[in-house]
């Protein structure tokens, strides 16, 4: 079991199990981790979730999205996520780290409202490893992440991240693309995304982003 609770991260896993994990992502470069955020710590930030928040945002060239905005929730998320045993964790699964900070956001994808991500790379700032785990609150249509090789057109892998609390990671490198499918049917998909970044530390990224703590 790998788990993040209102604690911390929880791993109770054989090595055995972890290894696999490893060859998985070493071969597609993307695994998934089921039941990653606890049952109670997902129903406090949904609870918190929908009475938060949220702005519209572009990603020039990339896509539309409404994002949460900055407060106590994502501040509280940063924490949990920039746990050393987190950090010792995905650098075990894929070989990407040493890590020195978790950067994400809690984003939105609705049906029927120009939402939309496109092929990207996520490149720069010293990222290694993307995580997203899913938020929603009931089963949604599309949304799928797809994956492919920068020389080529076609995706080579896809994960429809749908079950509450799983989470997948993913490897960012110049050579991969990924993006999301549009979303359809009635319900909005709700995700953290974000990256493991080697550079810089936590506290650093956090004074930046909250000034005057």
């Amino acid at each position: 079991m790998i788990r993040m609770t209102h604690a911390g991260l929880q791993v109770d896993a054989p090595a055995a199990a972890l290894d696999a994990l490893r060859r998985e992502f070493d071969e597609r470069h993307c695994i998934l981790l089921k039941g990653f955020v606890s049952p109670a710590l997902l129903q406090t930030i949904q609870r918190l979730l929908a009475a938060a928040p949220f702005y519209d945002r572009t990603h020039d060239g990339i896509g539309e999205e409404l994002c949460l905005s900055p407060g106590p929730l994502s501040a509280g998320m940063e924490f949990l996520w920039n746990s050393p045993a987190l950090f010792d964790l995905v650098d075990r699964l894929t070989g990407c780290g040493p890590f020195g900070c978790f950067e994400g956001r809690v984003y939105r994808l609705a049906p029927s409202s120009g939402h939309y991500d496109s092929w990207h790379s996520d490149v720069g700032q010293d990222r290694r490893v993307a995580m997203s785990v899913n938020f929603s609150t009931a089963p949604y249509e599309g949304g799928v992440t797809e994956f492919r090789r920068a020389a080529e057109s076609e995706p080579y892998y896809s994960v429809a991240n749908t079950g509450f609390g799983d989470a997948i990671l993913f490897r960012v490198d110049p050579a991969l693309r990924h993006r999301v499918t549009d979303v359809t049917g009635q319900t909005p998909r709700t995700a953290y995304a974000g990256w493991f970044r080697t550079t810089p530390d936590f506290a650093d990224l956090f004074r930046a982003r909250h000034p005057g703590f």
